[in-house]
């Protein structure tokens, strides 16, 4: 009886039924990777700005505190971008002609705010509450990173649900002195290891079994 197919057939039907049991597992973790990879998370992507602002000049060369811009990170939800005038604070006596600062002059001049570029923007359907977050000991550093050593800003931490949930389940390691909040630079005191983020935590009240429940974020 002839042969009615090619030996090369037994192989073929080989690589046919392992791609159907391992096509499906794959196509998930390729999934699985580019939802956490820098392009859908946005990690390290700098923005296009009206104006090429330098969080570096301004707060580790200038020492500027964060809250000269932000001024309502320490009550309010939003942090808050600074209106025009904050910005012309200085900058009607500094640089006061520099082509680069022409959209702030117009700005002022027109009495329209600047369209700045979110850098860390989260969906409609997550609550978060930027003085809550300061009045607790966590620093601005372990959400935006070390600003001040950035050129023009960009996302530092992924801000995924899981990132979130990481530090909601162990918040001590990330919290600190609420005064030293703003510092970019602080670091634990030497030995002590979890005492002074423990002593934070009784100190400002900070319930972890509580921080995981999902009306905490989503309301």
């Amino acid at each position: 009886m002839p042969q009615v197919f090619h030996p090369s057939a037994n192989t073929l039907s080989r690589v046919v039924l392992f791609s159907l049991v391992a096509g499906p597992g794959a196509l998930l973790g390729l999934m699985f990777l580019l939802v956490r990879s820098p392009y859908q998370t946005q990690v390290g992507v700098v923005r296009e700005q009206p104006v090429q602002f330098s969080h570096e000049h301004h707060v580790k060369g200038l020492g500027i505190d964060c809250r000269f811009c932000h001024s309502s990170v320490e009550t309010a939800a939003s942090a808050g971008m600074p209106p025009t005038h904050t910005c012309m604070t200085c900058h009607s006596q500094i640089w006061s002609g520099s082509p680069l600062l022409e959209p702030v002059r117009a700005s002022l001049k027109e009495q329209k705010p600047l369209a700045w570029t979110r850098v860390h923007d989260l969906p409609d359907f997550v609550y978060f509450h930027h003085g809550v977050h300061v009045q607790k000991g966590v620093g601005c550093v372990e959400c935006h990173g070390r600003v001040d050593l950035m050129p023009l800003a960009w996302r530092e931490k992924p801000l995924t649900m899981e990132w979130c949930l990481d530090c909601h389940r162990n918040p001590e390691p990330r919290l600190r002195p609420t005064d030293e909040v703003f510092a970019m630079d602080w670091t634990p005191p030497e030995g002590s290891g979890l005492e002074a983020a423990r002593e934070t935590n009784t100190m400002n009240h900070v319930e972890v079994g509580q921080l995981t429940n999902c009306s905490i974020c989503h309301r």
